[in-house]
């Protein structure tokens, strides 16, 4: 009975001069009934493609620059992915991108090789607007 004076407890297994172990309290029970919210919220658009393709897109300025370095004035305004997804093949593809940089003097073959490869499996983004009260069909969101 000395022994339980001191706080230890008897039958735990625990050596002599180590403390008790301590108890967590238990989250109260839930009624079955309840679901758990997940602790995420789900996104709309998928992370990775997004994430994908601000890549190919930072990729795509970077490549500008080293092509028209020192001449940057003659740089196209844009290249837009989703023009380039809309076309059929990887030829429809390479002649609109000939016909955007015609004014690059660098060698492009690879710059439009490397852009197509990108483009394989990229999804075209959907432009997100708000429909107008006068429009029959408005876009799906």
């Amino acid at each position: 009975m000395a022994a339980n004076r001191v706080g230890r407890r008897q039958g735990r297994g625990g050596s002599p001069g180590r403390s008790p172990a301590v108890r967590r309290p238990q989250p109260p029970a839930r009624s079955p009934g309840l679901q758990r919210r997940p602790a995420r919220v789900t996104v709309k658009y998928n992370r990775r493609e997004l994430q994908r393709r601000l890549d190919t897109e930072q990729w795509i300025d970077g490549r500008l620059e080293e092509l028209y370095r020192g001449r940057e004035g003659e740089m196209p305004d844009e290249v837009n992915i989703d023009d380039l997804l809309e076309l059929e093949t990887d030829e429809e593809r390479a002649q609109k991108l000939q016909g955007i940089l015609r004014s690059c003097t660098a060698d492009t073959e690879d710059f439009i090789r490397e852009l197509l490869t990108q483009l394989k499996g990229l999804p075209k983004q959907q432009v997100l607007q708000r429909p107008s009260p006068e429009d029959p069909n408005p876009p799906p969101l």
